[in-house]
């Protein structure tokens, strides 16, 4: 019973031989590699949540391999459907125009500024919409044609058996998206410019009282880009962190492997040159191996948590094994 609860705890820190089994010099290069790799995941992560822009979406839209549709698919609104809906736009806004009134107590004036700023993001909207109409107008009579490209075995089967057409489907899909591309950016700024705009209604008494409310966009699928964006610098702060101070070194370093990696299948097959996935894969390998060798027992706060885990395991064993 004790070692069914102590199983996943030892997996944590490291199973298999005594660390005293490896040479000082292998012990030393994996302390540095376990440095260097957890350095590197926590400077991204700060540098991602200092500029507090970050977006994966750019990086999943253009994917391309086998595994691309996938990767798309998890870009918030990626064909557009949600931001191209006026009445869609016109309820999230009118939803969160009314939560913000709540939130921060607004008087009558207050309310009466909201319900402008409201009107107003309407207005720019349907600016928009009249001003990018052709454009529009080709974009939405392609999407059939896009979604034939894409699920179509027969469309897919000549275009990647045929080496001049291997790169078509994907240069059609960014042509079609091009269409759309000014006017989507545009909106995209409507709702940043209609969030600062009613959180500028409250007073500096209200602001010191209450936090800003963020604008939360809707999620267009199961997991996309609007939940991504603020998990990954979390995620590259935390998994730096463990590797620094070597704790739970193998579950960081089998979470920034499965990261690396599917960054690695997203740009399958790699290109060559500073912008090459390659290097993603090159420090996956790396963490698969400080994930292995339980790295974090070498001058980390796993060779603690080793040590308590060997005492309880072989506690009432007659040999201690190594």
């Amino acid at each position: 019973m004790r070692k069914l609860f102590l199983f996943p705890l030892r997996l944590s820190v490291g199973w298999g031989f005594s660390p005293r089994l490896l040479s000082l010099i292998a012990a030393v290069m994996l302390v540095l590699l376990r440095i260097s790799v957890g350095w590197h995941f926590y400077s991204e992560g700060m540098d991602k949540y200092a500029a507090g822009n970050f977006s994966a979406a750019p990086f999943f839209a253009n994917a391309k391999g086998p595994m691309a549709g996938q990767f798309r698919g998890m870009v918030w609104d990626a064909d557009g459907k949600l931001r191209l809906n006026e009445a869609a736009n016109q309820y999230y806004w009118a939803v969160y125009r009314d939560q913000i009134i709540a939130h921060y107590g607004f008087d009558e004036a207050q309310t009466r500024r909201a319900q402008i700023n409201y009107k107003d993001a309407v207005e720019q909207y349907q600016w928009v919409i009249a001003e990018n109409s052709a454009e529009l107008e080709e974009f939405e009579l392609g999407r059939d044609r896009i979604a034939l490209l894409e699920t179509d075995e027969s469309e897919r089967t000549l275009r990647d058996g045929v080496a001049s057409l291997g790169g078509q489907r994907d240069t059609i899909r960014r042509e079609w998206l091009g269409k759309a591309a000014p006017a989507l950016s545009q909106i995209d700024k409507i709702w940043d410019n209609y969030a600062a705009a009613q959180n500028a209604v409250a007073t500096p008494e209200q602001a010191d009282a209450h936090a800003s409310l963020k604008l939360v966009k809707p999620r267009t699928g199961r997991i996309d880009t609007s939940v991504i964006d603020g998990i990954i610098p979390y995620f590259d702060i935390a998994v730096g962190l463990c590797l620094l101070l070597g704790f739970f070194t193998p579950i960081a370093g089998l979470a920034a492997a499965g990261f690396l990696g599917s960054v690695f299948l997203s740009q399958y097959p790699p290109t060559t040159g500073p912008s090459s996935s390659n290097y993603q894969l090159i420090e996956c390998m790396a963490c698969l191996v400080l994930a292995s060798t339980g790295a974090g027992r070498f001058a980390g706060l796993d060779f603690f948590l080793h040590l308590i885990v060997r005492k309880f395991w072989y506690r009432d064993e007659p040999e201690i094994a190594t």
